[in-house]
């Protein structure tokens, strides 16, 4: 059979197009949301039921240093879908919009000849969270059931490629679950290989809305503590948990599913699995509920890499340091793609399939502008850090913050911050985060600079207000 070839030039890189290359495995990218890393069976949370992730991880590459380099919503995916940092996606606050013409995931995959499917939760579009996104804002993804921003979990909608909204029917993450299969089914006969993003709205609050099944196996157990939660928080800690474990329960059933469906149609052959979380949550550790903080429950996220038997790589776990803006272009070496002269993040594919060793030895952590739940009225700060495989350091507009051990203190209790004893590990860390500020273009200037040079418009919470901007971050004539 003759293949037919294109050529497409993507920001200036030249990309083979093989529409009939079915040798290329295909992805299957699963990214929940506010799902902390210590929240698994198999990372050691001592409470909470994820058997179909334990067993998962036990055939994956789970990496326990996984880091969301800016821990909100919106500020994650942006760097997702493009490998950028996000000063440069200028994505620093939610519900602001993505540039439609940047490189991204799903354009770099159907360049090389990919069909491609998005399902879920988006949250790059800015023009309000229940509104119409246009196909020229799908950043190249054609099979479509999204919707910007939903957490009313069992009253959820979306918009589908006829462009009518549509309502998901019951627990919307089950049923997203069930259409990401039916699409999984109808691939197998075709000669293209995939690519399918299905983001959920949970485990995110509100934690109550989690199905009652589920919750149930929580309401029964005496649930073990963080040793970071507050005495007076306890009672509140232990309602939450039992929600909050609920949804991950939940959606852990899903990831069976997937597993299942995978391995009946023979296209787990030949298929990358990916599951993560665009950051963590909280849950009264350190008497914060939500995310955007430098704590490990926030920034330390769970990933797991599954590999097919056609790529020849056995599952193992890694304390590589992995950052956000590295998942693309890992992923893309892993498939064997040309990466974008856009992207940021360093393709950690060669580490993995260990032809080169591991150098990186600190990641980037940011708040570029405190809102919502991380509020300046609430306490929030604006931060730069670094995450190493064993440190954290934290620098605020003041100067610096938080430095913990998190080998000896893996609760991080004991702030080392100007501590005489721990001067020159002080001095080393901000060595460290200077680098990085540098390779990332960062001036660590006040978040207020930035919306200002941008143009974002900001509600009392800090936020931005929809249908206020462009993709350029300029006011929009109303």
């Amino acid at each position: 059979m003759k293949t037919k070839t294109n050529l497409l030039l993507l920001s200036g890189l030249t990309v083979i197009v093989n529409a009939q290359n079915n040798k290329a495995p295909n992805v299957v990218f699963v990214l929940a949301d506010e799902w902390r890393a210590q929240a698994t069976g198999f990372n050691g949370d001592p409470n909470v039921k994820t058997p179909n992730l334990d067993r998962l991880a036990d055939k994956a590459h789970n990496f326990t240093n996984a880091i969301s380099c800016c821990p909100v919503s919106g500020p994650y995916r942006a760097s997702l879908l493009t490998g950028q940092y996000p000063l440069s996606t200028k994505f620093i606050i939610n519900d602001v919009q993505l540039n439609p013409e940047v490189p991204s995931m799903a354009k770099i995959f159907k360049a090389a000849g990919y069909e491609t499917g998005y399902i879920g939760k988006w949250h790059l579009d800015g023009q309000g969270r229940s509104n119409f996104i246009p196909v020229e804002r799908r950043q190249g993804f054609d099979y479509w059931k999204v919707l910007e921003c939903e957490h009313n979990y069992n009253n959820s909608f979306y918009w589908g490629n006829d462009d009518k909204k549509a309502k998901w029917d019951g627990y919307d993450a089950y049923a997203q679950t069930t259409d990401a299969i039916k699409y999984i089914k109808d691939r197998k006969q075709s000669n293209k290989p995939f690519l399918m993003v299905l983001a959920w709205g949970p485990p995110h609050t509100p934690f109550k809305t989690a199905p009652e099944k589920m919750k149930n196996i929580y309401r029964k157990m005496r649930l073990q503590l963080r040793a970071n939660i507050p005495v007076n928080l306890t009672d509140k800690a232990i309602d939450d948990l039992i929600g909050y474990y609920g949804h991950i329960t939940a959606l852990d059933s899903c990831i069976g599913e997937l597993q299942k469906i995978l391995k009946e149609t023979g296209i787990d052959k030949n298929t990358i699995f990916v599951f993560t979380a665009d950051h963590g949550a909280m849950v009264r550790s350190h008497g914060f509920e939500h995310k955007q903080v430098p704590y490990d429950e926030s920034i330390n996220v769970p990933l797991l890499i599954k590999f097919p038997k056609t790529l020849g790589k056995k599952g193992a776990k890694s304390d590589m340091l992995i950052n956000t803006p590295d998942i693309l272009p890992t992923i893309l070496g892993l498939c064997k793609l040309p990466i974008p002269t856009s992207v940021e993040g360093d393709d950690k594919s060669s580490i993995i399939t260990k032809k080169a060793n591991d150098k990186t030895d600190a990641v980037l952590i940011a708040c570029y502008h405190p809102f919502s739940q991380w509020s300046t009225q609430k306490g929030g700060k604006e931060y730069r850090g670094v995450r190493t495989k064993r440190y954290t350091y934290v620098k605020d507009l003041k100067g610096p913050w938080l430095l913990f051990d998190n080998k000896l203190d893996p609760f991080q209790m004991n702030n080392l911050v100007n501590t005489p004893a721990f001067e020159q590990l002080q001095q080393e860390m901000e060595t460290k985060l200077t680098a990085i500020l540098v390779k990332s273009n960062d001036a660590f200037l006040p978040g207020i600079e930035y919306t200002k040079k941008w143009g974002y418009f900001l509600d009392k919470s800090g936020g931005a207000p929809y249908s206020k901007i462009n993709f350029q971050g300029l006011p929009i004539n109303e």
